[in-house]
């Protein structure tokens, strides 16, 4: 069964002794050799799918171009085999092989560029997908078979998840990649078999390094907000890495008088309840989260399948002329990091950057109740976002926060736990459309659940343009054998592009 676990601040004059400090927690939940049931094991083949689909799709942006390029700048250290970069052969004589923190940082970026893989939203919001490409990496660099690679990953959703549960971050604008740092450590601290005072070093070391404010999320959105994760990955393999060699870390990192809780989070007198596996308990956090249908913030993704329902029944909508507001009547959250009580004029501004745009559901509602869906490229581009019918019916988009829907977005029932809302359309004619939606479609209680073909059909879809065919079939062949890879099939769970794709000498030159 779940165990609970009280968290508070002490006083440097309290006694907390190390075991019951949370970081250690964490790590003996990373160190229990319970096998990993095998829903999950088909789930984490799941996650690995769609992770390589997304970064298929985003190998040719600026940011995993320069990321790569950085990666490619350093050679595999002395310690290991070496780690493969997405799109680059991993294996023969024309290998491109890194180090494997630089191989996390690079296909860390690939896979969060697009903000198309899975997400798990509690009292924090998380993409715990992001704990693949770190996890994989190690994996690689050290030789292990698909089980070890399988238990690593499954503590990483775990431990991430976990903390996701019950400990907010987005309150006090830290950024939410302070729970990967810890949980990448902690999966990979499983991967390897670590004993737990290793383990629990290192998780303190990567949440140590990893706490950052929320500005990569507001405002004008940057590129960092796909090299956040990937940086928390980077700093976790590093963090293993020098746990390993007998070094610590700041402790208690999370109780401490000076540490996380009281100067990021609640303060010093907080207090949190946080579930963890007991001894013996399979983790199975991973099949509590969901993946993307759409590239947009999940929050974003139920409201792009009722405008698309919309679209269909009432075609009239995407005429702005015919409109005179529309309201969106949705969770705190939603309202407030997503939609106008953001206050971001950048939501409603047509020359705002991508990252900026996929945060705006005023106007990610708008394209897909006039396009009746949604495109990864086509409905991002500068000539979509400024078109002038798109901006004038944009412009009558707001949100407002309903209590219901709040309350259904931080349910613990998982049947009524809720991440869309209640759309009110007064046409000019003074007439209304009201509709409603809770959940996603592809969410596990929507009306078109994901499954492992809709995963391949992701995959095929977005690796189509950049990938052979054959190479196509080849990962997807060996992927679905995950839990009994080999050590060197591990090293091929890579994609390869098509010759031609990837111009590796036209990438911007750094400091490396």
């Amino acid at each position: 069964m779940t165990v609970t676990h009280h968290v508070r601040v002490y006083r440097s004059d309290e006694a907390l002794p190390r075991e019951e400090q949370l970081a250690q927690k964490i790590a003996r939940v990373a160190t229990d050799p319970v096998e990993v049931d095998a829903d999950v094991v088909d789930m984490i083949i799941n996650r690995i799918i769609d992770n390589a689909s997304v970064a298929a799709a985003s190998l040719t942006r600026a940011p995993i171009v320069s990321a790569r390029a950085q990666a490619l700048a350093h050679p595999v250290s002395r310690g290991g085999a070496g780690s493969s970069i997405f799109g680059l052969a991993g294996a023969g004589a024309d290998a491109a092989l890194t180090s494997p923190e630089w191989a996390a940082w690079a296909n860390g970026v690939a896979v969060r560029e697009l903000d198309y893989h899975d997400t798990f939203l509690a009292a924090e919001y998380s993409h715990p997908g992001d704990n693949i490409p770190p996890i994989l990496a190690v994996a690689q660099h050290v030789d292990a078979d698909g089980r070890a690679l399988v238990r690593g990953i499954a503590t990483g959703y775990e431990i991430q998840m976990d903390l996701v549960r019950a400990i907010c971050l987005h309150r006090h604008k830290i950024d939410h990649v302070a729970h990967l740092g810890p949980s990448a450590a902690a999966g990979i601290g499983t991967l390897l078999g670590l004993e737990t005072s290793v383990v629990a070093q290192a998780v303190a070391q990567a949440l140590h390094t990893t706490t950052a404010t929320r500005q990569s999320r507001k405002g004008e959105i940057s590129t960092w907000k796909a090299h956040a994760p990937a940086f928390a990955g980077k700093m976790a393999v590093e963090a293993v890495d020098r746990a390993m060699r007998g070094e610590t870390s700041p402790s208690p990192i999370y109780e401490g008088e000076d540490g996380v809780i009281a100067w990021m989070l609640d303060g010093p007198t907080a207090a949190y309840e946080v579930p963890l596996p007991a001894a013996g308990e399979p983790k199975r956090a991973i099949l509590d989260s969901y993946t993307k249908e759409h590239s947009a913030e999940y929050q974003a993704q139920a409201w792009i399948d009722l405008a698309r329902k919309l679209h269909g029944a009432h075609p009239e909508l995407a005429d702005p002329a015919n409109v005179a507001r529309i309201v969106l009547h949705t969770s705190h959250h939603t309202h407030y990091v997503i939609g106008s009580g953001a206050n971001d004029p950048q939501k409603y501004d047509p020359t705002a950057s991508r990252e900026t745009l996929d945060h705006s559901i005023p106007y990610i509602f708008t394209v897909a109740l006039q396009d009746g869906g949604w495109h990864h490229v086509d409905s991002y581009t500068p000539e979509r976002a400024g078109r002038a019918d798109t901006v004038a019916l944009w412009q009558k988009v707001t949100t407002a926060e309903d209590a219901e829907w709040t309350r259904r977005y931080h349910s613990e029932d998982p049947d009524e736990k809720a991440f869309g809302g209640r759309v009110e359309i007064e046409l000019v004619d003074g007439s209304t459309i009201v509709d409603e939606i809770a959940v996603a479609d592809a969410h596990p209680l929507g009306a078109r659940p994901f499954v492992r073909d809709n995963y391949i059909a992701k995959f095929r879809l977005l690796a189509g343009p950049v990938l052979e065919p054959a190479e196509i079939e080849r990962f997807l062949e060996l992927v679905q054998r995950l839990p009994e890879l080999t050590p060197a099939e591990v090293r091929e769970l890579n994609i390869v592009t098509r010759s031609g794709t990837l111009d590796l000498a036209a990438a911007p030159k750094g400091l490396f």
